[in-house]
């Protein structure tokens, strides 16, 4: 399987990347970022692209993918609606339809977040923007679309969050969500669950088209990989 995933320096984008690497049936993964990726493996391509609404750089890369992971996603506080919406619907969707024209046969893997809003008319903004954009991505003729809408995650073996309020709100609630988590594991899925589950996704072995909490996790079991070290890219 060969996958391109947008958004790997974000920490879904890390968990994808981590159970890909761990995957032998993944041959290679083609990241394209904003920011480099910090990281160096055989399996591993890197595209830097400062403008991801023009992919023009891509066009003879866009082609030879059986998926894409699409991680990319931005905090909707002290943005209004419509900064939100370019960030968050055109972009998407402007890399979807550039993908689809590419390569029709692709299965496009979104993340979204719990809580979002298939109805597009909702009291929260951010739950509106993203269900427009799970209702758009869900009606392109892709050869399959997923949405995973996880709520709470706890991240493992060293993955943290872009975001600096995202990431010390992890770390002080680590203690309680390891606490709900020992109640009921499927509440809330680690990184490791999710990364496993959108890859057994990318391969279409997932019954549900929009996944929640439980959904991942149960995936995840499903989905064992096993596999080879990460090397940290040198300075």
């Amino acid at each position: 399987m060969k996958l391109i995933i947008f958004g790997s320096t974000g920490m879904i984008g890390q968990a994808v990347i981590k159970e890909a690497l761990l995957a032998s049936n993944v041959e290679a993964i083609t990241l394209v970022n904003r920011s480099p990726a910090q990281i160096k493996h055989a399996k591993i391509t890197k595209f830097l692209v400062t403008d991801l609404f023009d992919l023009s750089s891509l066009k003879d890369h866009l082609g030879d993918y059986d998926a894409c992971i699409f991680c990319i996603g931005v905090s909707a506080a002290f943005m209004d609606e419509h900064a939100y919406t370019k960030l968050t619907y055109d972009l998407t969707m402007s890399v979807a339809h550039t993908l689809f024209r590419a390569n029709p046969g692709l299965v496009f893997v979104y993340i979204t977040g719990q809580g979002t809003d298939s109805t597009e008319s909702g009291a929260r903004m951010w739950a509106r923007v993203k269900g427009k954009t799970e209702n758009a991505l869900l009606k392109l003729p892709f050869k399959a679309a997923y949405m995973f809408r996880p709520g709470a995650i706890l991240p493992l073996d060293g993955i943290r969050s872009k975001a600096k309020l995202y990431d010390m709100l992890y770390l002080a609630l680590t203690p309680l969500v390891q606490l709900v988590r020992l109640i009921n594991p499927a509440w809330i899925p680690t990184t490791s669950d999710i990364g496993r589950a959108m890859l057994a996704a990318a391969e279409g072995k997932s019954a549900k088209l929009i996944l929640n909490n439980q959904d991942i996790v149960e995936l995840a079991a499903s989905h064992k990989v096993q596999g080879q070290k990460i090397i940290p890219e040198k300075d």
